[in-house]
């Protein structure tokens, strides 16, 4: 192999080795090299104090980040014919520039990092983001860890990457720096941006992808920015305290289940009503709880599959949006073009049952 083809071939692995750093992959971030989980073995877990955590893990990302460029000149001198190689780089000036600022590199973050960490980490960017609320932020903080330990905040996004978490009184976006974080009663959220990918990787039917831009009333902290996967845009409403501007009046794509509902409810609207007397006792959906049970199930259906439908002698207990839920979540998620024909048993006692044996409810 030839000094140069040598000197390509480190480089190549080198910057691969490097993106998986910066951005690991799953294959890593399971096998747990990742900044995240060096933080875990030092210093504390991200669940019991999720702000000094954080305080750490973007320091710590710095350093080891600071040290790559000086890691492909270490690595050239371990793993390749080094003297050839050295002496090749040396008569450059432009690597003479680039390995003095290898060094500078690292050496400057230690001193940002210990400047940071004076006085209980009081110049960090993240404490200096929290005080502007004029409050201690240590007293912040214990908030902030205290809501994040709870099971339902919303969270979305890979770990080792940006990700967005909202709890009962703040928005947060982490990102592998820094930090941002926002009072919800304080924050104008405009939905600014839609983008559509046709393949995704964890979607049959493409993805949408929205961008939210979070401001504060008073400007106390620099507005930012977060993305979010729009089938998790309603979990992600469901949390958030201000309402999202939608002044572009972008469209949201509903998840495929939402959209299934709608094409169910109309399927079921066109099938034969089941009649009750009014001293039959409805009661509430035992799926929601929120509405009155409105479909029975009967054997309606004549098509060729017909025989294995069967017939459902259970009294009316769910709503035909629980129904059409139930019904969706048997199917195969990767093949939603078959679900219409498709058959479902029954919630409560297992009868299988189609689309054409739904019926609604109505009085006599």
């Amino acid at each position: 192999m030839t000094l140069y083809s040598e000197l390509v071939l480190f480089s190549i692995t080198y910057v691969l080795f490097c993106f998986c750093i910066v951005a690991p992959p799953t294959e890593f971030i399971t096998a747990g090299l990742t900044v995240n989980h060096l933080i875990e073995c030092i210093n504390t877990n991200e669940n019991v104090k999720f702000v000094e955590y954080h305080i750490c893990r973007s320091t710590l990302t710095i350093i080891i980040h600071s040290l790559l460029p000086l890691g492909y000149f270490a690595g050239i001198y371990c793993f390749t014919d080094h003297p050839s190689v050295l002496q090749l780089a040396w008569s450059n000036i432009g690597w003479q520039i680039a390995f003095t600022f290898s060094v500078l590199l690292p050496v400057t973050a230690c001193v940002v990092a210990l400047y940071w960490s004076q006085n209980n980490w009081k110049y960090h960017p993240v404490v200096r983001n929290l005080e502007k609320s004029g409050r201690v932020w240590n007293d912040i903080a214990t908030e902030i860890n205290t809501e994040y330990r709870r099971v339902d905040k919303f969270v979305s996004g890979r770990q080792s990457l940006n990700r967005i978490v909202v709890t009962d009184t703040w928005i947060i976006q982490i990102t592998p720096y820094t930090l941002k974080i926002a009072q919800q009663n304080e924050c104008i959220l405009t939905l600014s941006q839609s983008t559509e990918f046709a393949i995704s990787h964890s979607s049959t039917t493409g993805i949408q992808f929205l961008k939210i831009e979070v401001k504060t009333h008073q400007n106390r902290i620099k507005p930012f920015s977060i993305w979010v996967n729009s089938q998790e845009y309603s979990s992600l409403r469901e949390k958030l305290q201000a309402p999202v501007q939608n002044a572009q009046g972008i469209i949201i794509q509903h998840t495929l289940t939402d959209r299934f509902l709608d094409v169910f409810y109309t399927y079921v609207s066109g099938n034969p009503k089941y009649s009750y007397t009014d001293d039959e006792d409805v009661e509430p959906c035992i799926g929601c709880m929120l509405t009155p049970a409105n479909v029975k199930l009967q054997k309606l259906c004549d098509h060729a599959d017909a025989g294995n439908c069967q017939q459902c002698y259970c009294r009316p207990m769910w709503c035909v949006w629980c129904m059409g839920r139930w019904f969706a979540s048997r199917q195969d998620q990767n093949r939603p073009e078959t679900w219409l024909s498709s058959s479902c048993p029954c919630p409560t006692c297992r009868s299988v049952f189609c689309m054409l044996d739904v019926c609604l409810i109505e009085n006599i």
